[in-house]
C-alpha cells in the first residue's frame, strides 16, 4: 500500500464522540511504553503524525487519522503502567474497553508487544480478553532492532508457547522495528487486502 495522504482527524474522550463509523477502522494499542506512536509514524512515513513522548501514558485520548481518504487508523491509550493516578488509569481502561466493544467499524485491533521481553502477564491478559470478547486482532512485536535476531525469535516463540496453552490457533503475528522501518509494509498489506475484501463484498458499516 502506498500512503498518499495521512491526516489527523480528531481526539475523542468517549467512543461516542469518534468520527462517523463509515469507513474501515484499524486500531493500535499496547502497554504505555511499547513504542506505538513511533511505529505508526514509521509505517505511514510521517515523522510527527502520532505524538511520541519519553513519558509513558502520553496518549490519553482516542486519536483518529484518516489514511488515503479511505480508512481510519486509531491510536488508543496504552494499557497498564502509566505515570497517572489509579482513577485516571481506570478512566483509560473504560475508554479503551468501551471503544473496542462498541465501535462497529473496527475491523482489526493491532496489539503491540515489546519484543525485548519474555511473556508479560498484562499482555497475555489483554490478549485473552480480546479472545473472550470476540475482538478480531493481530499481535505486533515492536523494537526488534534492540535485540539480536535469534533473541527476538526466541521471545516470539515464548509468547506463542504461552498463548497456545489456551488458544487452538494464533492470530496474525508481525515483528517490527520503527527505527529500521521493518514490518510496517506487511501490516499495510494486510490492511489493503482486507479493505479490498470489504469493498468487493460491499460491506457497509453505517
Amino acid at each position: 500500500m502506498v500512503i498518499k495522504t495521512a491526516e489527523f482527524v480528531k481526539s475523542s474522550g468517549r467512543w461516542q464522540d469518534c468520527p462517523e463509523p463509515n469507513l474501515p477502522e484499524y486500531a493500535f494499542i499496547g502497554r504505555s511504553n511499547v513504542g506505538k506512536s513511533s511505529l505508526i509514524n514509521a509505517m505511514l512515513n510521517h515523522k510527527d503524525l502520532a505524538k511520541t513522548s519519553q513519558t509513558p501514558g502520553k496518549t490519553q485520548l482516542i486519536n483518529h487519522f484518516i489514511i488515503n481518504e479511505s480508512w481510519y487508523l486509531t491510536d488508543l491509550p496504552g494499557y497498564g503502567y502509566a505515570r497517572v493516578s489509579k482513577s485516571m488509569r481506570r478512566d483509560f481502561e473504560k475508554i479503551i474497553t468501551n471503544y473496542i466493544l462498541n465501535r462497529k467499524n473496527l475491523v482489526n485491533l493491532f496489539v503491540l508487544v515489546d519484543a525485548r521481553h519474555t511473556p508479560q502477564k498484562i499482555d497475555i491478559e489483554f490478549i485473552e480478553w480480546c479472545g473472550e470478547n470476540g475482538v478480531p486482532f493481530s499481535i505486533v512485536f515492536t523494537k526488534s532492532d534492540k535485540l539480536k535476531p535469534n533473541t527476538v525469535i526466541t521471545n516470539v516463540e515464548d509468547y506463542k508457547t504461552e498463548l497456545l496453552k489456551t488458544w487452538e490457533d494464533l492470530p496474525e503475528i508481525y515483528v517490527t522495528s520503527a527505527e529500521k522501518k521493518l514490518g510496517g509494509d506487511e501490516i499495510l498489506k494486510f490492511i489493503s487486502t482486507t479493505n479490498q475484501f470489504l469493498f468487493e463484498n460491499k460491506v457497509n458499516f453505517e
